[in-house]
């Protein structure tokens, strides 16, 4: 699946030269704002951004600003204001909008523990969407995914290991979330005192973490102490610590009433007590669910949704299967249910962002709109995407096999060594130059040391190591009457086969990325295709297929699960694909494909053999973003809609794994997985474990220099790796009791904030001081390396207070600190700990100075499941 960026990059690059003299609206405006002679007045970018948002709304109809609370804002033409898609995705790269540098998914970044590391990712980021942006304009293309309002990044708590959707979140501890999302949120958003670079969106607000086949419905109790410190803790501080622009309320209901029109989270938590000044969009068709009666079902009609959430504070509606439930604003205008004073507010808001993007400014006064295209999938970003991958991955588990020596037959087996959807997670761009851990293995030591097998599906009857079906299998009849290879395609230029005909050509196989439209090379697309002719497989064998965005049938008969194909029968094959703008769906570099496996491959064997005639087994396994997601109709055994039912690894893995352990040669286990899995027996009888959080394109490239000691692996579980969920409160129950590594009180698999090293540093002499002036405390604790190797360490500080009249956490995270230690090297490193975390959370939600005893770990982790040389603790009274 590599592209070949220097082709799309020119391709986009000769379409812009050739555009740049179409008119759009912000054409005209920049022609008159360089001009000096402005149309309207907040066309002068001479006036303060208040002074233009209240002219331009002030100048508009109920009916246009009612419009313009749509995610897709219509254009307003008498006025010269554009049309805007505000919906676009940048989790950990621009997403779903063509080819850019796709980083490790976000709870692979959190990892990391890397503040620096975030800053430049978030800044790359939106490099490459400033300069996506400007080229999609150039063109006039203002589709979905196109524009600079990001909904990202997710600061959910990851408080469930079930929830399909915390790969998304930065982890389960409100502190790391914060400290990582600070300098995401600033790397978006750039450092220009006028211009916003990209917007920020915080998400979801608030108390939201699954289940997710119940979201649109579900009611969550939270009490003040939990929402205080742990559910809203994240969004308060960044909001503190950033100018963030936007906030996206969330789909459930929270202590009785839907967040995105809940007074008590948006007014006065949000508003007033967090000081957030930015605007507020619903998750998508959240509104709806005020009124749907499968849903929340709060109010009767559209139009009392609609004023419910914006006079609760939610100003831009994203509409999704319902449509614009914002629509009826107008009618509920009309009716009383709301003033058009109260819709004035969100019109302001949302034209706020808008003129702070430079939107509505000459481009050559805009600093960021000048970023060039060739930034997209640049050395420098792909260099600092590997970096972050490495710094991702997590060393579980080592007894003395890693680093590998380099002269070893690997048995490379499991059923992700070669998956591309363990590289990118959810909420994707195209990645630039993926790279399996397959690939990269063969890369480094040859075809002849590496003997690579999926070993077994993925669990069930999932599989993983389909590959496109080669073309000397398609056939069509020509006008002669003879068999021709190849397919013949006919292409329509609307995505519903409703409009003639606009071109016919034969085609090799169905394996399509297209950069542009086939049928008018436009990089908007939207446009459906027919494939027919004849199909014709050399072996008999039973075959399962899978069809990417497409739908196909062999002798008029559709194909589900695995099918006995004969060798040498001609089969009647027609396919077709609709391209249109829909949520998930892509018009920009949409993407068909035809695959296949053979099911009747012994697969187990395959295995076994390769591991017989191998030194070392890597096996790497896990599941993927297909199993784990959001709202996703998928229900097998562990897996339910997006979530998980249970965290074991799959039954077909852990069978093939422990056959391969009798046959006695040593196993690295890679998991990949955007959760916890409850690594049992692996931890028992394996050799290594490594865990891989979707590290995003360089994945196999990082994987191979960490088994080969190019580097020393520093990262850090972000999440509690439990032994299982039997011991675990409901996925539904709120309460936090029982819950994280802060309140969990069984025993752990992996703690979080665990994580081995190559090298051997201890730590000694821990001291402290607490100043009394600032109320801050100082720590100062000596690092050696005792080893030849570099390394960079994590430095974790966790406090405990056991003299709380409360319950508090059993011990919390309270500061971090990435170090780099040459080999054989010491150095003293020092912490403050500011005087806000001195405090404790009471229960009635406020945070009150802590006096007593209190304890301080200092380390590579909480003190547990680590050698007693691995972290230093001390004891102080607070007075």
């Amino acid at each position: 699946m590599k592209i070949k960026k220097t082709l799309i990059l020119a391709s986009l690059t000769s379409t812009i030269l050739l555009s740049c003299s179409a008119t759009d609206w912000l054409a005209k405006n920049e022609v008159q704002a360089s001009t000096g002679k402005p149309t309207f007045a907040f066309q002068d970018e001479n006036l303060s951004v208040e002074q233009r948002v209240n002219d331009l709304v002030s100048q508009m109809t109920l009916e246009e600003k009612v419009g313009q609370l749509f995610d897709k804002a219509p254009a307003i033409e008498r006025l010269q204001v554009p049309a805007y898609k505000w919906w676009n995705e940048a989790l950990h790269g621009v997403a779903r909008a063509g080819t850019a540098t796709v980083f490790p998914q976000a709870i692979g970044l959190a990892a990391t523990f890397d503040e620096d590391l975030m800053l430049k990712v978030g800044t790359a980021i939106s490099d490459e969407g400033r300069a996506k942006h400007h080229a999609f304009l150039a063109e006039n293309n203002r589709s979905m995914y196109t524009g600079l309002t990001y909904w990202s990044p997710n600061i959910n708590i990851f408080r469930d290991p079930r929830w399909g959707r915390g790969q998304e979140t930065y982890g389960e501890d409100p502190y790391l979330t914060t400290r990582i999302a600070i300098n995401f949120v600033n790397g978006l958003q750039g450092d220009d005192d006028k211009y916003l670079k990209s917007v920020a969106t915080l998400k979801h607000y608030a108390v939201h973490s699954g289940p997710e086949v119940t979201r649109h419905s579900d009611d969550y109790a939270a009490t003040p102490k939990d929402l205080s410190e742990t559910y809203l803790s994240a969004f308060r501080d960044v909001i503190s610590e950033t100018n963030v622009a936007s906030v996206m309320c969330a789909y459930n209901s929270v202590n009785g009433t839907p967040a995105c029109g809940n007074n008590e989270l948006i007014q006065n938590k949000l508003r007033t007590e967090f000081n957030f000044t930015g605007y507020i969009v619903s998750d998508c068709g959240a509104i709806a669910d005020f009124y749907d009666r499968k849903s929340h079902n709060v109010v009767k009609t559209e139009a009392a949704a609609a004023a419910m959430a914006v006079k609760a504070g939610t100003d831009l509606n994203c509409g999704d299967h319902h449509g614009n439930t914002f629509s009826y604003l107008t009618e509920a205008v009309n009716s009383g249910l709301i003033d058009e004073t109260e819709i004035d507010v969100a019109v302001k808001r949302l034209f706020e962002a808008r003129f702070k993007l430079g939107m509505f400014d000459a481009k050559n006064n805009v600093p960021y709109s000048t970023i060039p295209l060739d930034v997209v999938g640049s050395q420098t970003h792909l260099s600092l995407s590997q970096q972050a991958a490495e710094k991702s991955l997590v060393l579980l588990k080592n007894d003395n096999l890693l680093p590998l020596k380099g002269n070893e037959k690997i048995a490379l087996i499991g059923p992700n060594a070669d998956n591309f959807m363990v590289l990118v997670g959810n909420y994707y761009g195209q990645p630039v130059n993926p790279i399996t851990p397959k690939q990269a293995l063969m890369k480094k030591l040859g075809a002849a040391q590496v003997k690579y097998t999926p070993g077994a599906s993925l669990t069930g009857e999932v599989y993983t190591h389909f590959t496109p079906i080669p073309a000397e299998h398609f056939f069509h009849i020509d006008h002669s009457g003879l068999q021709q290879s190849g397919l013949i395609a006919e292409y329509y230029p609307d995505p519903h086969f409703n409009r003639q005909l606009a071109k016919r050509q034969i085609v090799e196989n169905i394996d399509f990325n297209w950069q542009r439209s086939p049928i008018n090379n436009a990089i908007e697309q939207e446009f459906s295709v027919r494939w027919r002719g004849q199909f014709k497989p050399s072996k008999t064998a039973e075959y399962q297929f899978k069809a990417h965005n497409l739908a196909f049938t062999l002798d008029g008969r559709s194909v589900n699960g695995v099918v006995k194909l004969n060798a040498g029968t001609t089969y009647e094959f027609n396919a077709e694909s609709k391209i249109s703008h829909y949520w998930h769906s892509n018009v920009i570099q949409p993407s068909a494909s035809l695959s296949w496996l053979d099911h009747s491959r012994n697969l187990t064997e395959e295995a076994l053999s390769a591991a017989r005639d191998s030194d070392v087994v890597v096996f790497v396994g896990g599941i993927s973003a297909n199993l784990e997601g959001e709202e996703m109709p998928l229900a097998i055994d562990g897996f339910s809609h997006g979530d998980r039912t249970h965290i074991n690894l799959p039954q077909s893995q852990e069978k093939l794994l422990k056959k391969l352990k009798q046959i006695g040669k040593p196993i690295v286990f890679v998991n990949m997985s955007g959760s916890a899995i409850a690594l049992n027996w692996q931890d028992q009888n394996v050799d290594a474990i490594i865990q891989g959080f979707y590290p995003g394109e360089a994945t196999g490239t990082a994987l191979t220099r960490l088994l080969y000691g190019e580097f020393s692996p520093s990262g850090k579980l972000p999440i509690t790796f439990y032994k299982s969920v039997t011991d675990l409160p409901a996925f539904n129950d709120y309460s936090m009791a029982n819950r994280t590594y802060k309140y969990y009180e069984g025993d752990v698999l992996y703690p979080f904030g665990f994580g081995l090293s190559y090298a051997d540093v201890k730590y000694k002499n821990l001291t402290h001081t607490l100043n009394e002036q600032s109320g801050e405390l100082q720590l100062s604790v000596s690092l050696s390396n005792a080893s030849d190797r570099a390394t960079e360490e994590v430095v974790q500080v966790y406090f405990s207070m056991p003299d709380s009249p409360v319950k508090t956490p059993i011990r919390q995270l309270v500061s971090f600190k990435r170090v780099g230690l040459a080999g054989h090297s010491t150095q003293q490193v020092n912490i403050t700990v500011p005087k806000n975390k001195l405090t404790y959370i009471d229960d009635a939600g406020f945070a009150q100075p802590y006096q007593g005893r209190l304890a301080v770990t200092v380390g590579a982790g909480q003190g547990i499941k680590i050698s007693q040389d691995r972290f230093q603790t001390t004891e102080l009274s607070l007075p």
